[in-house]
């Protein structure tokens, strides 16, 4: 807390737009920081700001709570032992070279070195062994962008467990906060003032490694959310030819309902910028080439290794990869025949966007239930206790996926747990099987509008094939598991015989004889 000594209680390392801003956010949370980047602008930058901002907070009396430093060796000197140390700088070899540097300036055993960029989960692993002679290695995801690091982000801290009660009160000071009853956030937009109330978003996830891993499904999960809206989107204007304009209107109804969430609320806002240049909407002067930074692929290829379906997380990587092809889907634009366009009713459209409502909240179900399940089958291999209610506690404010509809499954969470069982998959939970059930209709209807005027919607057909997936007790892999024994003797289980038991059928045989393996 507050101290006028001349030691710092936090370093921070990396001065870039978040590490900046979590300095800022530390310092408005009366910690003192000692700042260092190679550059030697933005630490002069990060100092002037914070002066700046305490003087027009009426501070000004308040000793100064971030000084620059010219080198990683005065950083250190500065700051009070134990020393807590946070790195913002980009994944990867900078995360190692900065360690490195930080061995040669004199770190000792005891210091904590807090990785919070988006390190894949397996290299954070990795450094805690690497350096574990050296100092306590430990990281912390962060999410909610620069606005959220400023202000107060969602912040999912895994490592050693003696090394996070030192970090706990710096952290749960500088997440966002929520309603404990509504699970809103409770907004801080004002700098040099601290928000006290409320619960932190920010609990310990696990060993090394667990919360990266976390922070990368969240990044799946919002892959998926944003692709669904940008579907939604797709479909009303070249489906219904609805402006840019009044689909933003749209979304800002949605936004008062159950599809509350962030992402609604920024799409609602893109659609109604116009382009300063030519006036026209600003999303229709955007080119349709969508960027990505891997956690969404790492996301995918998670599932795939572990097993755990996520076809609407895969099918929103594929959709940006898609989007890339721009020079091919324009040559094929001309060659590939699609559906007749027909001018809808207006009764029609309203008809369907009654419809896609729906479908566009039970595909949001599916996607965080891919996700869900996805953490609860790695936490099981890895021996990791996640706790799934307060995951979805922390990321009801300060990150991208911020949404009411996470109070929901929070809530699921914690009645599973009060039962004394295991909520398996979120489908399961009253709440959302209810949910689904009553709109699925609606959601077929939506996928099938989609299909037939000839709009790709990857994101939500392929969220309610999940979704039957799950609700077949039967599924056609009988079939898919006779030809694998019949090509390759594979083997197949049969359902009037103990479950483990293995056979084969001689398929070559004129007798067909089926022998126990």
């Amino acid at each position: 807390m507050e101290n006028h000594t001349k030691l710092y209680d936090v370093g921070v390392v990396g001065l870039g737009v978040m590490g900046k801003n979590l300095a800022l956010n530390i310092a408005d949370n009366h910690y003192r920081v000692a700042a260092f980047d190679l550059d030697s602008e933005k630490v002069k930058g990060v100092v002037l700001q914070e002066q700046t901002e305490r003087v027009a907070s009426k501070h000004s009396h308040i000793p100064q709570r971030i000084i620059g430093c010219n080198n990683l060796s005065e950083m250190l000197s500065s700051l009070d032992k134990p020393r807590v140390i946070v790195l913002s700088v980009p994944a990867g070899a900078p995360v190692d070279g900065v360690c490195r540097a930080l061995i040669e300036a004199g770190i000792e055993q005891d210091d904590i070195v807090i990785d919070t960029g988006n390190s894949l989960w397996t290299d954070t692993v990795e450094r805690e062994a690497r350096y574990a002679e050296l100092f306590t290695f430990f990281s912390s995801a962060v999410s909610g962008g620069e606005m959220g690091a400023r202000f107060g982000p969602s912040l999912m801290p895994s490592g050693d467990s003696k090394a996070w009660e030192r970090i706990k009160p710096i952290w749960e000071a500088i997440a966002a906060k929520a309603d404990p009853e509504t699970g809103l956030p409770i907004e801080r937009q004002e700098p040099g003032n601290p928000v006290i109330e409320g619960e932190p978003c920010t609990t310990y996830i696990g060993p090394a490694g667990a919360g990266h891993y976390v922070k990368m499904v969240h990044n799946g999960i919002e892959y998926a959310d944003m692709q669904l809206i940008c579907e939604a989107y797709h479909l009303l204007s070249d489906g219904f030819a609805m402006s840019a304009n009044d689909i933003a209107d749209l979304f800002e109804r949605w936004n008062r309902g159950s599809l509350n969430s962030y992402l609604m609320e920024i799409s609602a806002k893109v659609l109604k910028q116009a382009d300063p240049i030519s006036g026209k909407p600003l999303v229709e002067m955007i080119l349709d080439k969508a960027g990505q930074k891997g956690t969404g692929l790492w996301t995918a290829v998670s599932s795939l290794q572990i097993g755990c379906s996520a076809p609407t997380i895969a099918e929103a990587v594929y959709a940006r990869a898609v989007s890339t092809q721009k020079n091919q889907r324009r040559k094929l634009s001309q060659l590939l025949s699609g559906p007749v366009p027909v001018t809808p009713s207006i009764e029609e459209r309203d008809q369907f966007i009654e419809q896609l409502e729906s479908a566009l909240y039970c595909a949001k179900v599916a996607s965080y239930a891919q996700g869900f399940q996805l953490m609860a089958m790695t936490a099981k291999e890895r021996n990791w206790a996640l706790d799934f209610a307060q995951i979805a506690k922390i990321w009801r404010a300060g990150c991208i996926i911020r949404a009411t509809f996470l109070q929901s499954i929070t809530q699921a969470y914690q009645a599973a747990a009060i039962s004394g069982g295991e909520l398996d998959n979120l489908l399961m939970a009253d709440t959302f099987s209810q949910a689904l059930s009553s709109k699925q209709l609606d959601w077929r209807k939506a996928v099938s509008t989609a299909v037939l005027k000839g709009i790709p919607a990857p994101c939500i057909s392929s969220a309610l094939a999940y979704y039957d997936s799950y609700r077949c007790e039967v599924l056609p892999a009988n079939l898919l598991q006779g030809q694998r024994d019949f090509f390759g003797a594979h083997t197949f289980e049969r359902i009037d015989k103990p479950a483990g038991d293995k056979y084969h059928l001689n398929w070559s045989d004129e007798k067909r004889e089926i022998h126990k393996v």
